[in-house]
């Protein structure tokens, strides 16, 4: 296993859920012989999208939901780079939920991590689009009137191959379902469920402890229907693994271009054909 991945000091409250995180994601790179050159992470606005910042490899921060068309340009445009998207879930969901949605038509293959605290936590705790119905907050003082999102049902029934959730407390868990995303070959989301010790006085690291189960050995994580019924499981007990798995054909591989040849960032360029084209609309 290399260690060749380097932490740096962090702005994130003590006891944040971002720091197990963290700390997995490091390790899952490192025991799949990842050097840090190979690795690119993207983010957008928030407390998760700080996690690039926090390791030692390439990044890019961008603005608030946009970190998905980011990843995917560089995935397209080099698909030898292992590529990363960690995102909070109001960055995912809320202002990126459009790129969230047609991502997994793409199926382009990227990692998608999303740290779901179930509130805005950069801002001062708004509702955010995974917070209960009836949730108080600083600023919805009345309770959150919205119905909460459920992001893994939505990407399972919007035809996503890979769909796991996971909680930061388990650290063992979480890094056996970072390596499972980071290897398979397409659009992979993982829904990361974290307390924010600030903000989210209900959903607590004690509270995520008590609800969530490992999935069963025996469950068919390649039958849609009941993966989506496990997705539904949101009260009481909440499962953490590989809710829905399925091998798809990548967006690399759908492209005539992209298909063939060496990735876009090696191919040499023929400037004159450029300019020819150019000049046919000048």
């Amino acid at each position: 296993m290399s260690n060749k991945f380097q932490k740096y000091e962090t702005a994130w409250c003590p006891g944040c859920g971002n720091f197990n995180i963290l700390d997995c994601l490091k390790t899952a790179l490192e025991e799949l012989g990842k050097d840090p050159y190979e690795v690119l992470m993207a983010a957008g606005i928030g407390q998760a999208a700080k996690t690039p910042q926090y390791i030692s490899a390439n990044t890019f921060c961008g603005l608030h939901g946009r970190s998905l068309p980011a990843a995917v340009a560089a995935k397209i445009a080099n698909e030898k780079l292992t590529v990363i998207v960690n995102t909070g879930d109001g960055d995912s969901y809320g202002e990126g939920g459009n790129h969230f949605l047609h991502n997994i038509r793409r199926n382009v293959d990227i990692t998608h991590f999303v740290h779901d605290n179930q509130i805005y936590g950069l801002t001062k705790g708004q509702a955010s689009p995974t917070s209960a119905e009836g949730h108080v907050t600083g600023v919805q003082t009345s309770g959150n009137m919205n119905t909460p999102m459920n992001p893994v049902l939505m990407a399972i029934a919007g035809g996503a191959g890979f769909v796991a959730r996971a909680f930061s407390g388990d650290r063992e868990h979480l890094i056996h379902i970072m390596k499972q995303a980071i290897t398979y070959k397409g659009y992979e989301m993982v829904d990361i469920l974290q307390p924010c010790i600030s903000f989210n006085k209900i959903n607590t690291f004690a509270y995520y402890k008590s609800h969530v189960y490992h999935i069963e050995e025996t469950f068919d994580s390649s039958n849609k229907l009941a993966a989506m019924e496990k997705a539904m499981e949101m009260d009481e007990r909440i499962p953490i693994g590989v809710i829905y798995h399925e091998e798809k054909e990548t967006y690399h591989q759908k492209n005539q271009v992209l298909s063939t040849g060496e990735p876009l960032v090696d191919r040499k360029t023929d400037r004159d054909t450029i300019h020819k084209f150019i000049s046919e609309f000048v």
